[in-house]
């Protein structure tokens, strides 16, 4: 396989030129042209070749209200915990807070009877002060831009923000009970410092990893969810993710796979020339299930919520 992804003839700026005339042909291509077994595997290849030549780093960029339907089988699964009063979350690399807070809203206005606890950790400390104070300028700033808001509707933004200014500053009842840390996702005292969580949300940032730190980071991320509890993982490899699932035994929560796959357009429209893309979901496969679920029960799990 390295030799194919790195052929003696193909240059540094042979393999530009090369990647992009495909990416300009790829865009011409029609869907259902591109869903094509043949025209599918020639878009692995390329995505292949793109993770091996790429270089990995990470980024501050997010949305509000990024994946709707993974939010929605978030309140799905809670409900089914009838008998419990309070809900222990814990956001991985919770990077500015907008993924945490579209957490907080959705349970808060959703699900209003629920006491939820929320903890919010990021490498960044810088990150974690942005995020804590809750404003957004909507004009842009050092970490992110306007589109931010991009996938609210008018009515959302009235519900999450009010007007500070030149920015948004995210609404009283939405921040109680977040507790924002600088901290490291692969930090083996994690477990011990926050104790078993309901839910785990480690989104959109091992994919940024090489396979072997991403691998290791999701190890250590699973033993932060109680026996029963749930673990949201987009944006990560397939193969590790479904390496890691399939050692640790986590059971897919299969209802609304495709859903959520399709979920983060920015995920899926990159693929296959960024290295964080999404491959097209492809039932075709033997484990589909394993490698396209983005929502894993860990242990002691009750039957999946398929209707």
């Amino acid at each position: 396989m390295s030799g194919l992804l790195n052929p003696p003839l193909l240059t540094k700026s042979l393999a530009r030129a090369y990647l992009s005339f495909n990416e300009k042909a790829w865009s011409r291509i029609p869907p259902g042209i591109q869903s094509l077994r043949l025209v599918r595997a020639y878009g692995k290849w390329l995505h292949a070749l793109i993770r091996s030549r790429q270089s990995r780093h990470f980024y501050f960029g997010t949305f509000f209200l990024r994946n709707r339907p993974q939010l929605e089988l978030m309140l799905r699964l809670l409900d089914r915990e009838s008998k419990a009063s309070s809900l222990s979350a814990l956001v991985l690399a919770c990077s500015i807070g907008a993924e945490v807070y579209s957490i907080a809203w959705t349970l808060r206005s959703r699900r209003p009877g629920r006491q939820v606890v929320i903890n919010a950790i990021d490498i960044s400390e810088d990150a974690v002060a942005f995020a804590r104070d809750g404003v957004y300028p909507l004009g842009g700033s050092s970490f992110t831009n306007e589109e931010i808001f991009a996938r609210l509707t008018e009515q959302e933004m009235r519900e999450l923000f009010h007007v500070d200014g030149e920015a948004m500053r995210v609404q009283d009842w939405i921040r109680k009970d977040i507790r924002w840390h600088a901290g490291d996702a692969a930090d083996p005292d994690l477990a011990a410092l926050f104790g078993p969580q309901d839910m785990v949300f480690a989104n959109n940032f091992l994919c940024h990893m090489s396979a072997s730190e991403a691998e290791k980071c999701l190890r250590n991320i699973v033993s932060l969810v109680k026996p029963g509890g749930y673990l949201f993982v987009s944006g990560v490899d397939l193969q590790v993710r479904k390496r890691v699932a399939k050692d640790l035994n986590l059971e897919p929560v299969t209802k609304s796979i495709e859903e959520i796959h399709e979920g983060d357009p920015s995920l899926r429209k990159d693929w296959p020339f960024r290295y964080w893309g999404l491959e097209p979901l492809d039932k075709r496969k033997r484990d589909w299930t394993k490698r396209y679920s983005s929502v894993f029960c860990v242990a002691d799990c009750s039957p999946d919520p398929r209707n």
